[in-house]
Order: structure tokens, then sequence, then C-alpha cells
């Protein structure tokens, strides 16, 4: 009814506008429209913000209609930043303008401030002060985190520096606020057995680009007990765990109708929803990440067990977790209750060996190897929670291609987090952020707290510190930008230029180049190791920077490279530290680069125009 009111309105006004000669006639017709009928107009969708900021201010009417609580600045506000409305209760009151006026603000202040980064921080990696100017940031955070989740899904091959800053600061900020929140959760009781929340954050902490929340979580699995319940209605109609409601957290004390609970979980988790134990790819990091575990129904051991375990004690079945060695169980009491109990009156279950149930014997089968009754005993949440971080940690450290290290660096924030005296661990950070060349400042902090808890340490403790200042003095004494001019003498047996996608002949690969030299500038030791001196130009060539497909940077000879007939955009994540834009053909440098080189752009359309262009003619022959 009132969508018919709208409709004849929308026709009736400029006909009496048109129809009246002075313009307030027709001004008077359109605001003696009923509210809800104008509400509808100027939320239509054809007007901006500043268009209703101008309707507002013809006559009180309007102005009345366009309030900056009401449903024409929420629509505004809903149309810009549709990701945010879930953050607002339907129940609570939002001065709507105020809203939008203070989120613009944000998007250009953050909009600014990744502007900023590729000037301030091309040379370099992100220092750990770099992200204070977002810290200080006045306003809401997720207007922030909003406004760069934005600048990420701009279509199109442009705008690669922005998302790669926007990429890290939008990394870095929700880090910040999940390790924040685990320490909270560290600090809850033992008795506090929220085994899957804390197994969330640790997920959320190493995918914070991800949507991932323990509400989508929980629904999942929500839908797998489900399911269990339809099998269990099966078994046994009248099971008590079919009357719980969910949020309760009763528990069955009957041998015989846990059993009936198990049996179904067995049958919906391995039979009918076909998860299983990941024996081809055990060592991935994606079997220890929740969302991953539910998505692709496989993990190790532990992500198995914790899955399990959250669904069973839904259903009334008080599972609990055994950090056995190697590989994570869970265990099933058997024994009366309130009888002394030992590690023969509980069944263990394998729930990466899809739920088989073990005796003690089979366990130390399983291993291979005799353990103390110790090792059968029941563990915390924190206990289970070392161990996963310690799992990502053992991956991290076997990182090959990605010389980022991000596993390693993630796992040890996580397990400092719960440890943070590790002495060991804070060594291998400091360690770890002097190879990579970043955050010297806190490598100098990490070694004065280390050196306060463990003085023995003195000795690889001086040497980090003192070549962390030279470091430090290094980069203090640095001038300016190195220029390479293609026009240079010495440069003139260079053949290729940044941009230019390129194959290596002997490897196959497909990369672009960032950088180049006009010889080989690599030590002696790189040039030996890399049996440079077997190339038919040695060393005394063009070397060139060049970014893999399969993330890995690399230095090649010229004489290994050539053009890639068939140019595509290539998948690495530094891509946008050196590029604004993929064009179909080649890559064209951001502002700092273009500076380091600034007559390769001319050479790459020429080589683009010859090479690409002559390729098109002779297929349109």
């Amino acid at each position: 009814m009132a969508a018919a009111a709208v409709d004849s309105a929308m026709e009736v006004v400029p006909a009496l506008v048109e129809e009246a000669a002075p313009e307030a006639a027709g001004l008077s017709c359109l605001v003696n429209l009923p509210g809800e009928v104008l509400e509808y107009i100027l939320c239509s969708g054809s007007l901006t913000a500043a268009d209703i900021g101008r309707v507002s201010s013809t006559c009180r009417r309007l102005r009345e209609v366009c309030q900056s609580s009401g449903k024409v600045w929420k629509e505004q506000f809903r149309v810009r930043w549709p990701s945010l409305m879930k953050h607002y209760s339907p129940t609570d009151y939002v001065n709507w303008l105020e809203e939008y006026k203070v989120r613009q603000k944000a998007g250009l202040e953050a909009r600014k401030i990744v502007a900023s980064f590729s000037k301030r921080f091309f040379s370099e990696h992100v220092p750990c002060n770099g992200f204070s100017d977002i810290e200080n940031l006045e306003g809401p955070e997720i207007f922030f985190e909003d406004e760069l989740v934005c600048i990420l899904n701009m279509e199109g091959r442009k705008a690669l520096t922005w998302k790669y800053y926007a990429k890290k600061i939008l990394y870095y900020l929700r880090q910040q606020k999940i390790l924040n929140n685990l320490k909270a959760f560290l600090q809850q009781p033992d008795d506090y057995e929220s085994y899957l929340e804390g197994a969330v954050y640790i997920d959320q902490y190493c995918n914070p680009l991800s949507d991932i929340s323990l509400k989508d979580i929980q629904a999942q699995i929500d839908s797998i007990v489900e399911l269990v319940c339809k099998t269990l209605r099966g078994i046994n109609s009248r099971h008590p765990s079919l009357a719980f409601k969910a949020g309760e957290s009763s528990m069955i004390m009957e041998i015989e109708l846990q059993s009936q609970v198990l049996d179904a979980m067995n049958y919906v988790l391995y039979d009918q929803l076909k998860f299983k134990g990941n024996r081809m790819d055990y060592y991935n990091a994606l079997n220890l990440y929740m969302h991953q575990v539910l998505i692709r129904r496989t993990g190790i051991p532990i992500s198995m067990s914790l899955l399990y375990l959250t669904i069973a004690r839904q259903l009334g079945v008080p599972l609990e977790p055994v950090n056995f060695p190697s590989h994570f169980l869970l265990r099933w009491c058997q024994g009366a209750e309130g009888a002394t109990l030992d590690i023969f009156d509980y069944i263990y279950i394998d729930a990466f060996g899809k739920g088989k149930q073990l005796t003690v014997k089979e366990c130390e089968y399983l291993i291979g190897q005799h353990v103390t009754a110790a090792l059968y005993g029941v563990v915390n949440v924190k206990k289970v929670l070392q161990r996963m971080v310690g799992n990502l940690l053992s991956l991290g450290k076997r990182e090959g291609i990605d010389q980022s290290y991000q596993l390693l660096r993630d796992s040890l924030d996580l397990y400092l987090a719960m440890y943070p005296d590790q002495v060991q661990l804070l060594l291998l950070q400091a360690r770890l952020y002097f190879h990579l060349g970043i955050w010297p400042e806190k490598v100098l902090d990490i070694l004065q707290h280390i050196q306060t808890l463990d003085p023995g340490q003195h000795g690889a403790v001086g040497y980090l510190v003192q070549h962390t200042l030279e470091h430090i003095e290094r980069k203090k004494e640095e001038v300016g930008v190195e220029v390479k001019l293609r026009s240079d003498e010495k440069h003139r047996d260079v053949c290729y230029s940044i941009g230019l996608i390129m194959k290596h002949k002997r490897y196959g690969y497909n990369c672009v180049i960032y950088g180049w030299d006009p010889t080989c500038m690599m030590g002696h030791e790189w040039i030996r190791n890399m049996n440079v001196h077997s190339l038919p130009h040695g060393h005394h060539q063009p070397f060139y920077n060049v970014l893999v497909e399969d993330g890995s940077c690399r230095y090649a000879a010229q004489e290994n490279l050539e053009y890639n007939v068939e140019p595509q955009e290539i998948s690495h994540p530094d891509v946008g530290r050196y590029f604004s834009e993929f064009t179909g053909t080649h890559y064209i440098p951001n502002a700092e680069l273009e500076i380091r080189y600034p007559e390769d752009l001319e050479f790459v359309y020429e080589t683009v125009q010859n090479i690409y262009s002559a390729k098109k003619e002779n297929i349109d022959e």
C-alpha cells in the first residue's frame, strides 16, 4: 500500500511542480506528503549524502524527515558501509548522521596513512612503532578496519601498493586485538574449559584477514550435533541428550547412554561427513586451524580431538583431553562416580583414527613406546593451547619458501603470550628479527629482557646486541637513494627492465623483475654456492631481483631469463610493495621504485610494444 502511494506520489509530484508557477508551490506539494512516503522517496538510493544535506536545509518539514537518528540517514550509512551494520543493535538509539561523519573522517585518515606508508617504509620492513599513527587515531577502530577492507576489495589490478600496506596495517590491528583477547582468556580460572574458544583465538591470530568467529564455528558444530541427534534418535528415541537445549552443559552418567552418543558421533563424523585424519599432508598448518578442519573435514590428532570433544560434551558425554606424546587423545571414564580411579579405568579415544577406542596397551602400541601413568592424565585449556601452538612453532621452523617466516613469527607471539619468560623462545624471536633485518629496537628490548631473566645468556645476547647496534648505526649513515639510469655507460649490458614478466630458461618459473645490477653484487660465498662460475658469462653479467610466482624472491642471471610470451599476474605477497598496477602485459612501478629506476618505464613500453604487439599481429594474420 505504501509502495503504491509512493509510486503515485512520484508521478504526481513532477506534474504538480510543473503546473505550479512558483517553485514554492511544488515544494509545498512535496512536503505535504505523508512522512513515510517522503522517507521512502529519500531512501530510494538515487540521493547522495550531500543531496540529503541540501534537502534537509530547505524547510522545517524536510529537516524533520531527515533527522539525524531517522531512517534516511540510517539508509545512507547502510548503503555506503553495509558491512558495519552488524555492529548495531536494532533497539539501540543511534545518531546516524554523526556516525556517518565519524566513519567518513576515519576513512580519510586511514587512506592518508596508507598512502604515506610506501614513502616511509619502502626500503625496509614496517618497524614495530610504524603502526603508532593508526593506534593513536581517534574514533572507533572498526571504522578504520572497515576502510582498510574497502581498500583491499577495490576492483581490478590497480592500487596494488595501497592494498599491500592496507593489508599489513589490517593484519597488525587485528592481531593486536586478538592477542589481547587471548591474554584475557588465559586469565580465566583453571576450571574454565572452553577448549574450542582458545583454539579459535589461535586460528584467528594466524589468519587475521579471514572472517573467523567463534559464533560461526560453533554454528557449524551445532549443525553436526543436529545430525548426530538425528542418528541418535534412530538408536534410542528416548535418549536424554535429545532433550538438551542449546547452551546446556548437562552430563549423562550412564555408560550405556554415553556409548550410544559416541556410536552416533562416529557414524556421522566418519561415515556420513567423511571426516578423517590427514595422513597424506600431516605437516600442514591448515590442519591446526579449526575453521579449516571444518571446511576440509580433516586435521591432525589435536584438532580432530577438540572437534570430537566439543560435540561429545554438547551431547552430555564428559570426555577429557589427554596430552599423550606424539598423538593427542581423549579419555572416557568407565569407573564409578566418586571412586578412586587409575589409568586403566578409562577408555582412550583416537579422534584422528575415526574415533577408535583404545586400552592403555593399545595406546602404547599406537606410538611404539611405554609411557608413565602421568602422561595419561587430563590437561587444562592452557596446556592444550600450548601444544597446538608448539605444533605451529615446529611447522614455522620448517618454512622454506615463505621468506617472511610469518608462521614462525605468529606462533612465537602466541607462545610468548602464554609463557612470556621462555628464554630460548625469546632468543629465537630476537634472532629471527635480526635475521630478517626488522624491528632492531624491539630486538634490543627482547635481548635486555633475556639478560634479566638469564644472565648466563650473555654470550649470545652480547653478539646480537653488538650487531643490532651496528645495523642501527648503518641505517643512520645511509644517504639518499641509489638511482640507476639505463643511459649510464656502465649499464649498457642491461637488457631487461623492472616490471617485465619473465620466465627462467632452466627452472621454468614465471617472475617479475623489481631490481637489477650491472654485475652480480652477491658475495663470493653465494657465488660459489650457486655455482655462478659455471655460467657462460659467470658473474660478469647483469643480475635481476625477481619476485617468483611460488612466493620466493630470487637473484637471476640475465642469460637465464627470457621474455614470457604469455604474461600473467605473479601471485607474490610483495608485488604491491614495488608495483602499483598490472596492465595485463607488465607491471607499472610505484612512485618509490620509479625513483630508483627512472628510465626503465619507457623501455618497458617499447619492449611490450615490440614483443606483444608483434605476437598479436601474427595471431591476427
